[in-house]
């Protein structure tokens, strides 16, 4: 994508009334919406989160698909994810909103309790070692999300990247988090969630084209 096409969509993002991008200062200091933001849908809907969110393809096909859920996607490349934005407006998808932020700030950004599902959508594996603190199942982002997650709240992970997948198995297990379900291949099972294998991403679907297996996992944080 050529500058100028990421500078009109940065300005264009700056007038579409679904997207938030406050800076890292009005997110550590008392961010206004953090839980306040049945007041930004104006209704008491569950919300769901998608971290990391891209184009936001994901956000914008559960949004379609459960009209009285609440839909956040967050992601700090708001050139990706101003596709999804623009869907949403077009559509006219009142239950969709994106914030461009870092991960790690979402426990600034929502209220405990606040949140009912998160999903995870093909995040960056980060195998090495040294980026072990960015990987967005490490213990550290785990606690953040149990903190802003409702008592039956669930944590979504769907990836192509086995590491990731046994990585974050592990850690669940040993800490004694609750896996609901898991599966290393879910287009290869018949018993995968409908939700899980009805919705792609435009790189999931390319995935597939190639025979790669997506893996999947949802599970409950019990501290």
């Amino acid at each position: 994508m050529g500058s100028k096409n990421k500078l009109n969509r940065f300005r264009e993002n700056e007038t579409f009334s679904n997207v938030i991008q406050p800076t890292r200062e009005e997110v550590l200091e008392n961010f206004h919406l953090k839980g306040k933001w049945h007041s930004f849908f104006k209704n008491d809907n569950p919300i769901v989160l998608e971290l990391g969110c891209g184009k936001g393809e994901y956000t914008i096909a559960l949004a379609r698909k459960n009209p009285n859920i609440n839909y956040i996607g967050i992601d700090i490349k708001g050139a990706r994810f101003w596709r999804g934005a623009k869907t949403a407006l077009e559509e006219n998808l009142p239950n969709v909103a994106f914030i461009r932020t870092q991960i790690e700030l979402v426990d600034f950004i929502f209220a405990e309790n606040e949140v009912s599902e998160i999903w995870i959508t093909f995040p960056d594996p980060q195998i090495k070692y040294t980026r072990t603190k960015h990987r967005m199942t490490n213990a550290e982002f785990l606690k953040k999300y149990h903190k802003i997650l409702n008592s039956e709240g669930v944590v979504n992970l769907k990836t192509d990247s086995e590491f990731m997948h046994g990585y974050t198995l592990g850690l669940l297990h040993g800490a004694g988090h609750e896996v609901v379900y898991a599966h290393h291949n879910i287009y290869n099972n018949a018993h995968s969630p409908e939700d899980v294998i009805s919705t792609q991403t435009f790189y999931e679907s390319q995935y597939l084209e190639v025979d790669k297996a997506i893996t999947y996992i949802k599970f409950k944080l019990r501290y």
